[in-house]
């Protein structure tokens, strides 16, 4: 008898549990995040696991990011997430209010299913050039699992600028939404379209060091630059702090006061103006972090802590300096905000940061630059009228289309 009420009881959890998970979409949980605080989810999606993206998003949706960030459970050890990053955390000092948030924890199934997922959003477009973030494939998917939300994600400022509030998950802390997986199924790969950056590519004759002409060697600002060359000779490095003299060394070749050398000393001086503000880590940053949730217990000149993670097994060659400046123009866009800029969105942001990272791989001497879905943001052969229209419309169209932000 005892056997038979606990396997009714038993029964009983397994059918509560199994009612507790709601079905939705997408864009019902970002039209109301805070609604689905706590809840278990079954949502539809394509995932993207790209340079500084790991997300679920639906194209139909009208938010001003059409995405949720996802995470794996702490201890899951997946291989697929973004390539480089970085979350903002209070400091001990944080001026600002600041409260913990205690979660239930969500366990991951490893099933066929998500090795396979795992495996398919890790897999990278193999390029012979500087490829940021390229991923093989996108994967739709029914995700299962916990919502982590906030009414709105956004970093708040007193009227000095000052930052005292920081609300968010993902990348500069700016997706209002997170997904911490427990289960996926219906998986379903989805190739991406590289066949126009890789025959730019294949049509170029083979690099050869200090080989840029007069004519390239110009800003992406149309600020013409005079005839130097760079000489510079680059050597592999392994750390993000490591590159920063390589950086401003390719780009002091542009002269003093110019664009380059001015963008690239703003977002180089980011990592070293406060050396206790910086935690750099490696691998893939594609777990929740209770560690990095919670208030820290160090102190920062400016009360924030930056957490930079790069995933240097997809960071080779000059790809790791290439990071180095983008995530460095996110430090220093929260640390020091562009002044003709009030209130800028995650789009505005990430578009300073590619156009910033398009201006070391000129200075760097890279021919091409390609990022996630194909979209060439720099190629030394363009015409010199070519280079700031093409650049913009890269841009543009990648924020736009691939990570479904607008301004």
């Amino acid at each position: 008898m005892k056997r038979l009420l606990a396997l009714m009881a038993l029964c009983a959890i397994s059918v509560c549990s199994h009612a507790q998970v709601v079905d939705t979409t997408v864009c019902n949980i970002l039209k109301d995040p805070a609604s689905f605080n706590g809840k278990i989810v079954r949502i539809k999606g394509m995932v993207h696991a790209d340079f500084d993206q790991f997300i679920v998003k639906d194209l139909s949706c009208q938010s001003q990011i059409n995405a949720i960030w996802l995470s794996y459970p702490e201890g899951t050890k997946g291989k697929a997430g973004p390539v480089a990053l970085v979350q903002i955390q209070p400091a001990k000092n944080f001026s600002g209010a600041y409260q913990s948030v205690t979660r239930t924890p969500v366990q991951m199934d490893k099933s066929k299913d998500f090795k396979d997922f795992d495996s398919l959003l890790a897999t990278p477009h193999k390029q012979t050039r500087t490829c940021l973030g390229c991923n093989r494939y996108a994967v739709s998917a029914t995700l299962e699992g916990r919502i982590d939300s906030v009414a709105s994600a956004k970093i708040r400022r007193d009227p000095a600028g000052k930052v005292i509030g920081i609300e968010g998950f993902g990348n500069l802390n700016a997706y209002p939404a997170r997904l911490v997986l427990r289960s996926v199924s219906e998986v379903v790969p989805h190739e991406l379209d590289f066949a126009k950056a890789d025959e730019v590519v294949k049509s170029q004759p083979p690099e050869t060091p200090g080989s840029i002409d007069n004519e390239t060697m110009s800003s992406v600002s149309n600020v013409a630059m005079s005839g130097l060359k760079i000489q510079a000779k680059y050597h592999p490095v392994f750390d993000p702090v490591q590159a920063i003299d390589q950086i401003r060394d390719a780009a002091a070749a542009f002269g003093p006061g110019s664009p380059i050398v001015l963008a690239i000393d703003r977002t180089t001086t980011a990592y070293g103006k406060h050396e206790n503000s910086i935690a750099i880590g490696y691998g893939v940053a594609n777990e929740v972090s209770a560690k990095q949730e919670a208030q820290s217990t160090r102190d920062s000149p400016d009360g924030l802590i930056f957490n930079c993670t790069f995933n240097i097994g997809r960071l080779q060659g000059m790809a790791l300096p290439a990071a180095t400046v983008h995530i460095g123009e996110h430090i220093a866009d929260v640390r020091t905000p562009q002044p003709d800029v009030t209130l800028p969105t995650l789009f505005d942001l990430e578009y300073q940061a590619w156009a910033t990272t398009a201006l070391n791989i000129i200075s760097t001497q890279q021919r091409t630059l390609t990022i996630s879905g194909g979209y060439v943001l720099w190629n030394e052969f363009w015409s010199q009228a070519e280079r700031n229209k093409q650049l913009d419309t890269a841009i543009s169209d990648f924020l736009r289309k691939e990570e479904l932000m607008s301004r």
